[in-house]
């Protein structure tokens, strides 16, 4: 096995600042931020809010910080949220809603995480009474990761949206990779933003900064959310400094994620071609892969060890499926390695191991 990947896929959370990034950063204006006393960081709540259509945002250090203050704004302790099965707020986030806020949860089985309005309007009981758990919250995931970066369908969105507010119940939108969404799709970010109560969107996955997520929503609500960000223990000082890096991804890197999504697109084809069944290159909307081996006569550990001794990093997401995510550090080059690399182990099975 190589002591490095030669072309690494594991997440776009990999991505190293790019040296003018590090000079954005070098020279940012600082102050205490849990004083509210950093400019740098305003700067970019305000400009990341006012992108989403919303008042006020909070730079969080972390996707699941965000995710979690958004939650919590919602729900109180003994009330549910309900998410998709596959959502990153259930799988990923280490049971957080229950540890950290008392909060239960629910879901329903979407298709690739793509959204059926339908099936959470089912599911919620928001008016429960003393016999059952009150729904308080839908959260739903765009793009979504586990999905295979599937983008949610924006007339779905709309018609779960107008029948949460005819029952009073709230809707986050976990948005990590919103902006991948954005490109994909041209739909405004305000058009995606404004759909719901409070948002996160992440700067360290597409973005390519080193740290940080912004959550927006209404500025009560973010008066209330840097109560619970202290309150969890994400109180930050001088963090201009990564805020700056927010910035510049927000200047330079929105916009070529087109890349990754072409990228993505073009392996999934030579894949589907080594092996029909594996990939459908039309689900790839955007820039990640998920791969089901079963059909080739791998595990998903094995193809996984098979991929990186041919220097491709990538992800286990199941028994029989591996995830491939293209970022600001791969580039055609490293997309022409993957595919000669993992082709032959999709064509021939363990064989070409």
């Amino acid at each position: 096995m190589p002591d490095a990947p030669q072309v690494d896929l594991l997440s776009d959370t990999l991505t190293k600042p790019t040296d003018a990034m590090r000079a954005a950063m070098a020279a940012a204006p600082v102050g205490d931020d849990v004083f509210g006393e950093d400019p740098t960081v305003r700067e970019l709540e305000q400009r990341v809010a006012g992108m989403l259509g919303h008042e006020d945002g909070l730079f969080t250090p972390s996707g699941s910080m965000a995710n979690q203050l958004g939650i919590r704004l919602h729900v109180a302790p003994g009330q549910e949220l309900v998410a998709d099965s596959l959502a990153h707020v259930l799988r990923a986030e280490m049971g957080a809603a229950a540890v950290l806020s008392g909060i239960s949860s629910r879901s329903w089985v979407a298709q690739h995480g793509e959204l059926d309005a339908a099936q959470p309007l089912a599911l919620m009981i928001p008016d429960g009474g003393a016999y059952q758990v009150n729904t308080r919250l839908v959260v739903v995931e765009n793009t979504h990761n586990f999905g295979g970066g599937t983008v949610q369908p924006l007339d779905q969105v709309q018609a779960l949206r107008a029948g949460t507010r005819e029952r009073g119940v709230a809707m986050h939108l976990d948005g990590a990779r919103l902006w991948n969404a954005h490109v994909a799709t041209g739909t405004p970010l305000d058009t995606w933003g404004g759909l719901f109560d409070t948002v996160s969107v992440c700067l360290s996955k597409g973005l390519g900064a080193p740290v940080g997520s912004v959550l927006v929503g209404s500025s009560a609500h973010m008066q209330e959310a840097r109560i619970w960000r202290k309150r969890f223990g994400g109180g930050m000082r001088q963090v201009g400094i990564l805020a700056a890096a927010g910035l510049h991804a927000l200047d330079h890197h929105v916009e070529r994620l087109a890349d990754d999504h072409a990228r993505a697109r073009r392996f999934a084809e030579a894949a589907a071609q080594a092996r029909p069944g594996s990939v459908d290159p039309a689900r790839v909307q955007t820039n990640i892969v998920v791969l089901d081996v079963s059909g080739a006569g791998w595990t998903a550990a094995g193809f996984v060890e098979a991929a990186a001794a041919r220097g491709v990093r990538i992800y286990p997401v199941s028994p029989t499926a591996v995830r491939l995510v293209w970022h600001l550090d791969v580039d055609d080059a490293g997309t022409a390695l993957a595919v000669d690399a993992l082709a032959p182990l999709l064509e021939q099975g363990p064989s070409a191991a």
